[in-house]
Formats: structure tokens, C-alpha cells, sequence
């Protein structure tokens, strides 16, 4: 069958009988009818979800790696447990090694003890206003004191060994004219209190 003789046999079909149509002529309206149904759903049903399709699996996805991070969270949970607790137990340790409002007079004895057993002579020992920070107070005190580069070693290392925390900031050393081996060391020695809770921090 030629081209023309085809499409003459198309144009010779009853629209209102369809049942006296040949058996291609009838396959292939239906397969065209099927084609035009499945055009149809795929442009107005299927296409319009693809965004939604896309939105939901990025969804997922940030929903997947939320949740490996969070099961990870409760997989280390007592170890993280652990660890509080260990810091909670070096934190006590620290504050008490903060002395209260009663015990900074000792220390600051402890201080001048540890300069007498250092064999240095003090020429300054002027405490400055104290210092408030959220939950301890800074003790800053002038010091000045003369001795040999031995005894000053000793007396730093003697506070350094000191119960309570004490820190030296400011340092400054220098030679004494005329006094040999004589050094004068000026420094801001600085004590720490615990602030109780009823004190008024401001």
C-alpha cells in the first residue's frame, strides 16, 4: 500500500461507525487515544510534582544527616556525661583553691613568710583596690623587694608552691648601683577570693 493509498484509506473512515473500521485503523486510534491520555497526565499531573518531588528528597536528605549527627550525640552521651563530670570535679577543685574574705589576710602572710624565708628584704607592700569578676575578686598588691638573683628564684618558686592561687604580673628586675650582686624586683602580686553568693558584685 502506497502513501497515498493510506491516507486515501484514513480519509474513507467513518467517524460515526467506528466498529466497521479495519483492525490497524482501530489499533491505532487506540494507541493514539492511550498516548494522548498518557501526554496529558504526564504534562499536568506529573510534571507539576517534579519540583515537589525534588524539595521532598533535599528534605530527606537534611533530615538524614540531622538525624546521623543527633545519633551520634546520644551514642557518645556518657561519655559526654563522663566528662561533665570530670570538669564539674576540676572546677570544685580550683575554687578551692580560691580562698574566702576571711582567709586572703593568711595568705597574704603566707606571702610575706615565703619573702622572709627567701632571705629578701621588702621595701614595698601596698595592696591595691580589689577587682570583681563574675564569680571571684582580684587582689592586686604592689610588692617590692631586694635580694640576690638566687634568692629571687626561691622566692618565685615559693609562691608558685603556694596552696592557694597566686599569680606575679608586672615583673621588673633591676641591678642596684653600688650594692654588688643586689637586684630590686618590683611586682604586682595578684590574690584571688571566692565571691560568696549573697555579696553584692556590682
Amino acid at each position: 500500500m502506497t502513501l497515498n493509498e493510506f491516507i486515501d484509506e484514513l480519509r474513507s473512515l467513518d467517524q460515526n461507525n467506528i466498529g466497521s473500521w479495519p483492525r490497524w485503523a482501530y489499533a491505532g486510534a487506540i494507541a493514539i487515544v492511550c498516548l494522548a491520555i498518557v501526554g496529558a497526565g504526564t504534562w499536568y499531573l506529573v510534571l507539576p510534582k517534579k519540583d515537589d518531588l525534588a524539595r521532598v528528597q533535599r528534605q530527606e536528605r537534611e533530615l538524614r544527616s540531622e538525624f546521623e549527627t543527633k545519633q551520634k550525640k546520644v551514642a557518645n552521651l556518657d561519655a559526654y556525661k563522663a566528662q561533665l563530670a570530670e570538669m564539674e570535679k576540676r572546677f570544685g577543685e580550683l575554687l578551692r583553691q580560691l580562698p574566702s574574705q576571711t582567709e586572703v589576710p593568711k595568705l597574704l602572710n603566707d606571702i610575706s613568710q615565703t619573702r622572709l624565708a627567701s632571705g629578701l628584704e621588702e621595701n614595698l607592700f601596698k595592696p591595691r583596690p580589689e577587682i570583681r569578676r563574675d564569680f571571684y575578686a582580684v587582689l592586686p598588691n604592689d610588692l617590692e623587694v631586694t635580694g640576690t638573683y638566687h634568692e629571687l628564684g626561691t622566692f618565685v618558686s615559693g609562691v608558685a608552691a603556694l596552696p592557694r592561687i597566686v599569680t606575679l604580673e608586672e615583673v621588673s628586675i633591676q641591678p642596684i648601683k653600688g650594692e654588688g650582686s643586689e637586684l630590686r624586683m618590683s611586682v604586682v602580686a595578684n590574690t584571688y577570693r571566692y565571691l560568696d553568693g549573697g555579696e553584692d558584685d556590682r
